[in-house]
């Protein structure tokens, strides 16, 4: 067993990413290892002002957040664990720490079709999109996001390009800092950039047979459905 990333990579392609940045996305039950980053989220940004009730929503399920800030402490958990369903899922859980409050942004993947991480957003896993993932010459790895679904009881639908949006996610080792840095941007076709954020931080890894799973790091609903 290898872990689902290097699996949707290809071993040629993951071997070309950083040592680093292939320890981190090795995280799974086969190396039988978590993952926990913790840093500072240098500028967290969204879109005009008409976005934000839009991503004001989504946080009642835990997707994206409508707060901006600089210098905010973050953290975020990668476990490995056996869904409802038998696939192996890691999670993707991102905690940022605001001086008033603390927002989260779920996602848990699972291996999708051939070369794609099918990405599961929110608590309750009712947007789905697949997720290809390149390594790039300098040994950084980028992630694109496809298709979105949207998926509740006997419902399966494209989400529209109009109220959809496109993610790009970019993560490097800075040999000289010690850390990991990361950028991720969330754009509109039509309307532009939505959401983003840049920041880095330091990886710890544990055996997931001792840590387990927290309470409330899992959803509270699984989808079936690839």
């Amino acid at each position: 067993m290898t872990s689902i990333f290097r699996t949707a990579m290809g071993d040629a392609e993951f071997d070309r990413l950083h040592p680093e940045l292939r320890r981190r996305f090795s995280v799974g039950l086969a190396s039988g290892e978590a993952c926990t980053g913790r840093g500072v989220m240098s500028r967290i940004w969204h879109g005009p002002a008409f976005v934000k009730p839009f991503l004001a929503l989504g946080t009642t399920r835990n997707i994206l957040v409508p707060r901006a800030g600089r210098d905010i402490p973050f953290v975020i958990e990668n476990v490995p664990y056996l869904d409802s369903y038998g696939r192996e899922t890691v999670t993707f859980v991102r905690t940022f720490r605001f001086p008033s409050r603390q927002l989260r942004f779920d996602a848990q993947m699972v291996l999708g079709s051939p070369g794609t991480i099918l990405d599961y957003l929110g608590t309750h896993q009712h947007l789905a999109t697949d997720l290809r993932l390149q390594a790039e010459p300098d040994g950084s790895l980028l992630i694109r996001s496809g298709e979105h679904r949207f998926r509740e009881g006997p419902l399966d639908v494209r989400v529209p390009e109009l109220i959809g949006a496109d993610a790009e996610v970019r993560e490097s080792y800075d040999d000289a800092a010690g850390v990991f840095r990361i950028q991720v941007r969330v754009v509109n076709r039509w309307f532009g950039p939505l959401f983003g954020y840049e920041g880095w931080f330091r990886a710890s890894y544990s055996d997931v047979r001792d840590c387990g799973v927290r309470a409330g790091l899992r959803p509270v609903r699984e989808e079936a459905r690839a």
